[in-house]
């Protein structure tokens, strides 16, 4: 257990009750909770071969038909590939027929031999005898009948994968149907398990046993827990801790089709409703190792521009153009940061994407408007709707239309209601679209300069209840129903869409609908936002040779390439305060790390209580933005106090580590501190980064925090005097009054920090302070830190300054052209009493340098350290170019 600054009030006596159940028939007890649930009876393996390219291509034979969700596929293909050090693909498909995949010129990866058809049982060649593939990393072994595989790691035999089904497990061996596939894996029962997203999930960023987890992209609001939500992401990483060493790996299956996965603690079970089995194993062995390969694989993290990780105000609502000027003039006659402003629906015409409404968004007062906020730096995002509007004066759509880029059905464009009225879809995976799509924002960035496009409603939801309200867009216009009549809209096996088991179709468009090439709506919904952000990419990038900027609401495997995301439609609550820690910190495993929700709830109006503390959070958030409903008070920062964020050099500097790397920009705390077990389950805190931790208050009424801290030496942001030596790990009570925040800065750090503005482009001109962060009373000890500037409108992220302990600095130009210097040092967790004799690049007489000292206090007494002390140094005055090397020292007082 954890040490506690407070003794627990007493617990009762623990008490075991053991329950005996009775069974009148000891057969039918025993073979009720097994057989009941088995679909399949496996395959037998009947050849394995090497494959030219160094891999396993093996064939597969049904054992024995089975009738539930159809007919069993009677032949399957299986490819087995080490296909880097650390990364091994398990694919199996129908051995005769090509199946569907994503496809490969949206997520690019080697493909898999074709189908062999009947060749495979004529082949006369001998097999491997072997039943094992080894690679550098992992262990791939099987048993041929039934055929089962297992992964393991290499390094400590560790089995990380296990299809094996026993005669009393509640799964399946392998099934594979045509709208029906079935594969299990055992776990062990202490094994923390992340990810399998987009859904809220009420126990916290750790999978809990008997959730329900859906993946199927859906406009559902985001504050229904437990429900597939916008995005899919078929991935998890598996975190185990054994002998007090941690390891972790990571296991995605590749595959867009609707599925439930089954999580019971002991195993995990996916019943998955069409496509393939495509697995990637991530051998990891840490979390953050995990994601460099997974990103690796999917594509690393989009570049984001540097005004992005400023502050973004947005609302349904802005029903004219002066309403939003006089949010802009408020915000800065608050002097409260703010980088961009948003409109959502309102500038359009009648609701329809690239237009503009003549009377409240008139053309030349929208451009003198954007003039204005260009000047200062500030930034103006759109929002756009798939759905094109169907009207014969509607240029948009009539092109749209003469070049046959929507979604059919029975041979015509799919007819759907949402905000304009009817409306079709474009059909993404055309690659005529993608080129009218992009000609289309072309045309409106000529008609409206936009900084970037917020994305929205792209699960392609099919129609709006209409309710009894004045609110905008509720005309209804069409009586949207269900189609049920196929296979397609009707599979055999229901997934839990929607929480509920509702018809796949249900909220969106007929599954049974038709994409480019045949392709089936059945197979590629969950991509449709995925194949919307790539083509806008694209799009925007084009314009001017500038890093795009884009918001998707539906996300899936490797959108993070393209995008950033919020988490949608949520509440002013607590509990959607608290849930939002959790969404973020998946999507950093999901690869896609800039992310953020809407600060004090889209939905209905928070308290002032709740929006302060919210906006303590939300400042933190990669993507930080206010948002609110039509229907919702103003909630626009300057209604209550804020606090400036000092942090921007630091986010954007980890932005080009999530880039190159893959690293979320907001961690959980076990990706730095994978030992420390208390960290498994922690929704609560998160870090920024390796080392900046955010302990917030997320209870009403609540003026303290109950923080973990893990071992190490712990200093306060926002007073430095303020330390925390936690020796073994602790939890530790911190005061937090309202408009406070808890943030403290690990030992062995240097933080780089600048100045508040009221928009990032005047921050980022202000002079640099650098904290350096050592263990508590350290006479040895080294610090490192990375600063990384560019010209932030450049398509690409490249190397431009790196800063160590000792001032180290590659590639310095640019930061010496922008004139970029080092105004104060402050170094932290010093061993001595005093300091004396400054030295600068080896100058005695530093010109106007100023050296300071204070004692650090410890606010949590450390048993068996007598008398911990360390200081804080702070040199101010400084004017050291950030973009040369530079060498500072001073002698530090002895202890008396």
């Amino acid at each position: 257990m954890l040490p506690s600054l407070r003794l627990p009030l007493p617990f009762p006596t623990p008490l075991l009750l053991l329950l005996l159940l009775l069974c009148i028939a000891p057969a039918h007890c025993a073979r009720s909770a097994s057989a009941a649930a088995k679909i399949g009876n496996g395959y037998l393996l009947v050849s394995v071969e090497e494959t030219p390219d160094g891999g396993l291509l093996g064939h597969l034979q049904l054992n024995q038909k089975s009738s539930i969700y159809g007919p069993d596929i009677p032949h399957l293909q299986l490819f087995v590939k080490h296909e880097t050090e650390d990364r091994l693909r398990v694919h199996i498909t129908d051995a005769e027929k090509q199946r569907w995949e994503v496809p490969y010129n949206l997520l690019p990866r080697e493909a898999p031999p074709p189908p062999s058809g009947a060749a495979w049982s004529r082949k006369t060649s001998p097999p491997v005898a072997a039943s094992e593939y080894s690679g550098s990393q992992f262990i791939f072994s099987y048993t041929s009948n039934p055929f089962t595989f297992a992964v393991k790691r290499k390094s400590d035999g560790q089995t990380l994968f296990n299809s094996a089904s026993g005669d009393y497990d509640p799964y399946s061996a392998l099934v594979f149907k045509d709208q029906y596939l079935e594969i299990s894996t055992k776990l062990p029962t202490d094994a923390s398990l992340y990810g399998l997203g987009e859904n809220t999930q009420p126990h916290g960023i750790k999978l809990y046993p008997n959730d329900p987890y859906t993946l199927y992209t859906t406009d559902v609001s985001a504050v229904t827990l437990n429900t597939d939500l916008y995005g899919s992401h078929p991935v998890y990483m598996d975190l185990r801790n054994v002998g007090g060493k941690a390891s972790a790996h990571g296991v995605l299956l590749l595959n867009s089709n609707g599925m439930d996965v089954f999580y019971r603690g002991s195993s995990l079970t996916y019943k998955v409703i069409g496509g393939v089995f495509d697995f990637y194993f991530f051998a990891g062995p840490t979390p953050l190792a995990v994601v460099d390969q997974y990103t690796q694989f999917i594509g690393r993290p989009a570049p984001m521009p540097y005004w992005a990780f400023g502050f973004h105000q947005c609302r349904w609502g802005y029903h004219n153009l002066s309403v939003v000027e006089d949010v802009v003039a408020n915000y800065q006659k608050a002097k409260i940061p703010l980088d961009v402003i948003w409109n959502d629906d309102d500038h359009m015409d009648g609701k329809k994407d690239f237009t503009l409404h003549p009377v409240n968004y008139p053309r030349p007062k929208l451009l003198a408007f954007l003039e204005k906020i260009h000047s200062m730096g500030m930034k103006y995002v759109v929002i756009n709707d798939p759905g094109i509007g169907i009207n014969s004066t509607y240029g948009v759509y009539q092109r749209g239309l003469a070049n046959d880029v929507f979604i059919k059905h029975d041979g015509e464009p799919y007819i759907a209601q949402v905000w304009p009225g009817a409306v079709n879809f474009p059909d993404f995976l055309n690659p005529k679209t993608v080129d009218w799509w992009g000609d289309e924002i072309r045309r409106f960035h000529e008609l409206v300069p936009i900084d970037g496009l917020w994305i929205d409603m792209n699960e392609i939801p099919k129609d709006r209840i209409c309710p009894n309200g004045t609110g905008p867009g509720w005309i209804c216009c069409l009586d949207c129903k269900n189609i049920t009549d196929t296979r397609w809209d009707d599979p055999p096996y229901k997934i839990n869409a929607s929480g509920s088991q509702v018809p796949i179709g249900f909220k969106t468009i007929a599954t049974s609908a038709v994409h480019y090439n045949g392709v089936l709506e059945y197979d590629a919904h969950s991509l449709y936002g995925f194949s919307e952000s790539i083509a806008t990419h694209k799009a925007l990038e084009g314009l001017e040779g500038k890093r795009p900027f884009i918001l998707s609401r539906s996300t899936f495997v490797g959108s993070g390439k393209y995008v950033a995301h919020w988490t949608g439609d949520n509440q002013g609550t607590w509990e959607s305060l608290k849930y939002s820690i959790s969404t973020m910190l998946n999507f950093g495993i999901f690869g896609v790390p800039m992310v953020g929700s809407d600060i004090c709830g889209f939905y209905p109006a928070p308290t002032e209580e709740l929006c302060n503390r919210w906006i303590e959070v939300g400042a933190f958030y990669p993507f930080s933005r206010d948002h609110a409903n039509f229907y919702s008070p103003r909630q626009e920062l300057y209604q209550w106090e804020s606090v400036a964020n000092l942090l921007l050099p630091y986010l954007y500097t980890l932005s080009y580590e999530a880039h190159v790397t893959g690293a979320p920009i907001t961690r959980p705390l076990f990706f730095s501190f994978p030992n420390f077990v208390e960290t498994y389950g922690l929704s609560t805190q998160f870090l920024i980064g390796s080392g900046v931790m955010v302990s917030p208050v997320l209870e009403q009424g609540k003026t303290e925090v109950k923080a973990l801290f893990p071992p190490g030496t712990w200093f306060s942001l926002f007073d430095m005097t303020q330390a925390i030596l936690s020796k073994e790990g602790q939890y530790v009570t911190l005061d937090t009054p309202l408009h406070a925040v808890n943030v403290h800065v690990y030992q062995n750090m240097i933080l780089p920090m600048q100045q508040g503005g009221t928009i990032s482009k005047e921050a980022r001109r202000t002079p640099f302070s650098l904290v350096v962060t050592f263990p508590a009373g350290a006479q040895e000890a080294e610090a490192k830190g990375q600063l990384f500037l560019d010209d932030d409108e450049l398509p690409e992220m490249k190397l431009g300054g790196k800063v160590k302990v000792w001032s180290k600095v590659q590639e310095g130009q640019f930061a010496l052209q922008n004139g970029w210097i080092v105004q104060k040092v402050s170094v932290l967790g010093l061993d001595g009493i005093g300091a004396s004799d400054l030295e600068i690049d080896g100058d005695s007489a530093a010109e106007n340098a100023e050296m300071s000292v204070s004692p650090q206090n410890f606010l949590v007494p450390v048993s068996g350290v007598e008398e911990t002390k360390s200081m804080m140094v702070e040199i101010s005055g400084l004017k050291l170019p950030l973009g040369k090397n530079f060498a500072m020292s001073w002698k530090m007082g002895t202890k008396g």
